[in-house]
């Protein structure tokens, strides 16, 4: 046992001059500098997604809420074009015959 417990100690050893060296020291700056940088993006997408989504919802209750003037206004129109289009089909008929 006093051999693996030697091996892995030097190993441990080795692995740490490893990982104080500046290469890699440099790899791991710059990942952990790219993954801010994802990390930043990623949240301002969020801020807007969520800026999105509540002005959606926003305008859907509004849209829900204000009621339409305008359909009254057509109605209005529609009955009168109605009336004259049978009035006319009624005196087409009778002059048919």
């Amino acid at each position: 046992m006093n051999r693996f417990d030697a091996m892995s100690k030097e190993a441990m050893g080795k692995l740490e001059d490893l990982m104080s060296s500046s290469r890699v020291n440099d790899l791991l700056h710059k990942r952990e500098q790219e993954e801010k940088k994802k990390n930043c993006i990623l949240w301002i997408l969020a801020v807007i997604g969520a800026v999105a989504a509540v002005a959606g919802i926003a305008y859907t209750v509004y849209r829900f809420f204000t009621p339409d003037y305008l359909e009254d206004f057509e109605d209005d129109f529609d009955d009168d074009f109605d009336d004259d289009f049978f009035e006319d089909e009624k005196m087409e008929e009778s002059s048919k015959e």
